[in-house]
């Protein structure tokens, strides 16, 4: 017997199923969401916009662990927890077999107000996107552009010109609405960050951090940014403890299995390696 030909499902086809599965999710238990970057973003902010490889949404954090307790029992996994993605511990990627990766957000980098606060300033105004047939909260054209901006300081060489035009193209009462939620934000430093504008905040605690992750550097430069941007001494020495561990999921990645304890004996060796050389200014591996 003949098989039958299948035909492999779009990635952008994919995508707009993944969004609608996360969204029926939350509506279930009554958690708000908020879906990011994408497809989402208006077109007169990025004509040319690309749809990416996964889905972004940003949560109620207050919700965090229910939403997250339901995606585990409707068939997504954790595949990088908070505290392993990123310098900002901004977001946490899940893994669905038919509708492949989420990051699921509880903060946007960049912003320096406390994470509820921060959703609830945008929150507002939010308007709506159809994702498979799904109606989708999305943030307000300001917000939009507002985040696009700040997600732009992590990933200057395919944004910033982008970034920049947006920002140059704008009226002058967008100039102001935008500029006016930026300071609420308090997401002034990244944002100078992704416009070429960062020195004007030198004295800022978070400016290390973003020049690091802005124009690049060491990771015992990243990791003292870090250290420096946390908001309290308590914060602080979190960061610092955390340091020299190495990440499992990442290694796991990287070597297609669970670490055993001696790959992460020789895993944390490298690191303090690593830390050493660039420490003493000399030149060494990452």
């Amino acid at each position: 017997m003949d098989s039958l030909d299948t035909t492999p499902i779009s990635l952008d086809v994919r995508l707009e199923f993944s969004r609608a599965a996360v969204e029926v999710i939350a509506r279930r238990i009554g958690v708000r969401l908020l879906h990011i970057k994408g497809e989402t973003l208006d077109g007169a902010l990025r004509p040319g916009k690309r749809s990416g490889t996964d889905v972004d949404v940003l949560a109620d954090p207050s919700r965090m662990s229910e939403l997250h307790a339901q995606m585990l029992q409707n068939g997504w996994s954790v595949y990088s927890s908070f505290l392993d993605g990123s310098p900002f511990g901004h977001a946490q990627t899940y893994h669905h077999p038919e509708w492949g990766y989420l990051d699921l957000h509880r903060r946007f980098p960049g912003i320096g107000i406390p994470d509820q606060e921060a959703f609830e300033v945008l929150w507002p105004d939010h308007g709506t996107y159809s994702a498979a047939g799904v109606e989708c909260s999305i943030s307000s054209v300001d917000a939009q552009a507002v985040l696009f901006v700040l997600n732009a300081a992590r990933d200057l060489d395919a944004l910033a010109a982008e970034a920049r035009a947006l920002w140059a193209g704008q009226s002058d009462d967008e100039r102001v609405r935008r500029s006016r939620l930026v300071r609420r934000l308090r997401a002034e430093v990244a944002f100078a960050a992704a416009l070429g504008d960062l020195e004007r905040y030198r004295r800022r605690r978070e400016y290390l951090l973003w020049k690091t992750v802005s124009q690049g550097g060491s990771r015992t430069d990243e990791w003292w940014g870090r250290i420096k941007a946390a908001p309290t001494v308590g914060a602080a020495l979190r960061t610092a403890a955390r340091a020299p561990r190495v990440n499992r999921a990442a290694l796991a990645h990287e070597l297609g299995r669970e670490p055993r304890a001696r790959d992460v004996m020789l895993a944390f060796l490298r690191r303090i390696g690593t830390a050493l050389r660039e420490s003493l200014g000399l030149r060494g591996g990452s």
